[in-house]
């Protein structure tokens, strides 16, 4: 299978290099040329399969010049018992017969971003071993909190790769950033930026961008590779859970066959949501996709009017790592609904550049909105959320799930739609554990992270996860600080050129 440039300005190129590249060099994103599907009888035959086996069914069909082995390989590697405390790892959990929390924190870092990021660098290693390069590889990454630590676990200590982390200085949670302060492995790097992660986002893509200093880079024997999901390598995983969540709910007698469910997804850049789609591309049976934003709701008002503006106010909300106005993976979404129309893209994305928004045409529009809709949910009925769940299910929310809970019971309470629904748990709630705190507690005078979230265990009887305890006893071991103008200043000290 082929891959091609949502923008028509890169010749078509295998997966393995598409998943080395990161993103295309001449602006635009990797997308494959078709998308791949299976049969009814064999989407419902997955109910008696593992995990890893349904991982290998999607991974076939998508990365078609890795071989058999190959593929194995990575997924024994990913998605095993030292990784994943789980078995289903992506367990599935019902709260009532119409809706059920997709858990997809059961990973080393308590986020959903290492169902990916465990098998990228996998995935990556055996694409530069095809390519015919010798550069060591250095994977940039811009966060809002939860990629970065995700991708310092999966990438520390890869033989022939660096990995570079950015990240917006006060704009995690204290939980996130100690995560990442504290990341051992010598090719791990962390900095903070004085701005927010568009800001952060935007650098680092101009970095990939940049041939000048890309030119640099190669001539220093180094090459650029991504980690966020502007790469297809880290998409194409976050497919393989919503095969897996449709199976263990026939596995477990929830639906039947063929049964349409909806969809929602606590969503900043865009990534887990278009995962969703592409699932339905290649015959997932959904209903709807409930795109679910905080007060950055920049997404569910271009669902709702077809104009994406980001001339808005950045909030820094209790559900951080949605804090984008900028959502990246938009640009998949919007190749796939105009049928491959670069000449749209491009004038689109020229219009964002140039004047910070844009106007889709009225056939898009409807289209979208026929499949998609957009919720919000303020800071305030973010907490009520968590107080309610908890109290009528014991069950612990943390401030991005219950974000997606949210937006599902307005979506029901609009349309009276009763389709089983599935919830994208993204996080830990111990990721979050003072604004968890006090939507149980109310205000909470302790500054102290750490004893924040052992009083959150006492509160919730909840496991504290395995990534997040004893953090406060581990080595600082990064500093680095810069504004966002000298990001690729910082790059350069950081790689000694």
């Amino acid at each position: 299978m082929k891959y091609i440039s949502t923008r028509g300005n890169y010749e078509g190129v295998s997966a393995a290099e598409a998943i080395r590249l990161g993103m295309v060099p001449e602006g635009g994103l990797f997308v494959p040329e078709t998308v791949p599907a299976f049969s009814r009888d064999e989407i419902y035959q997955m109910n008696e399969l593992k995990y890893q086996e349904i991982a290998y069914q999607i991974l076939e069909k998508f990365l078609t010049d890795y071989s058999q082995e190959e593929l194995k390989e990575v997924i024994d590697a990913a998605y095993n018992e030292n990784s994943f405390v789980d078995q289903d790892i992506a367990p599935v959990v019902k709260l009532d017969d119409n809706l059920y929390i997709l858990e997809l924190w059961h990973g080393p870092t308590a986020a959903f971003k290492d169902m990916a990021l465990q098998i990228l660098p996998h995935l990556l290693v055996k694409a530069i071993n095809k390519s015919d390069s010798d550069k060591e590889v250095v994977i940039l990454v811009a966060t809002s909190g939860d990629t970065g630590k995700a991708a310092l676990e999966g990438f520390k200590d890869v033989d022939g790769i660096k990995i570079i982390v950015f990240y917006p200085d006060d704009g995690v949670s204290k939980v996130q950033e100690a995560q990442m302060l504290t990341t051992e492995g010598d090719n791990t790097t962390v900095v903070s930026v004085k701005g927010n992660f568009d800001d952060c986002q935007s650098a680092v893509k101009e970095i990939f961008a940049d041939k000048e200093f890309n030119n640099l880079i190669n001539h220093n024997n180094y090459q650029f590779s991504s980690a966020n999901s502007i790469n297809w390598g880290r998409l194409v995983p976050q497919i393989i859970y919503y095969f897996s969540t449709y199976a263990y709910l026939l596995r477990d007698e929830r639906i039947s066959k063929g049964e349409k469910i909806n969809i929602s997804v606590p969503t900043g850049n865009f990534g887990n949501i278009l995962a969703a789609y592409y699932a339905s591309q290649m015959g997932l049976a959904v209903n709807k996709f409930i795109c679910a934003s905080n007060t950055n709701k920049v997404l569910t008002d271009f669902l709702n009017t077809g104009i994406y503006d980001i001339n808005r106010d950045f909030h820094k909300t209790i559900s951080p790592s949605m804090d984008i106005l900028i959502s990246s993976n938009l640009e998949r979404f919007l190749f796939e609904m105009t049928g491959h129309d670069t000449d749209k893209i491009n004038q689109w994305y020229k219009d964002l550049k140039e004047t910070g928004k844009f106007e889709v045409d009225e056939a898009t529009r409807k289209k979208i909105q026929g499949l998609f809709v957009g919720e919000w949910t303020t800071e305030e009925e973010t907490k009520d959320i968590i107080t309610e769940v908890f109290k009528e299910y014991d069950y612990t929310l943390d401030t991005h799930t219950a974000v997606g809970v949210d937006s599902y019971q307005k979506y029901v309470a609009e349309t009276r739609d009763n389709t089983i629904t599935i919830i994208d748990s993204t996080a830990n709630p111990y990721k979050f554990s003072k604004s968890v705190l006090e939507a149980l507690e109310g205000d909470v005078a302790e500054e102290n992270e750490f004893k924040i979230l052992k009083k959150l265990n006492e509160v919730t009887g909840l496991e504290i996860h395995r990534g997040l305890r004893g953090l406060e006893e581990k080595e600082i071991r990064h500093n680095r600080n810069c504004n966002t103008t000298a990001i690729k200043a910082e790059v350069k000290d950081i790689l000694g050129i």
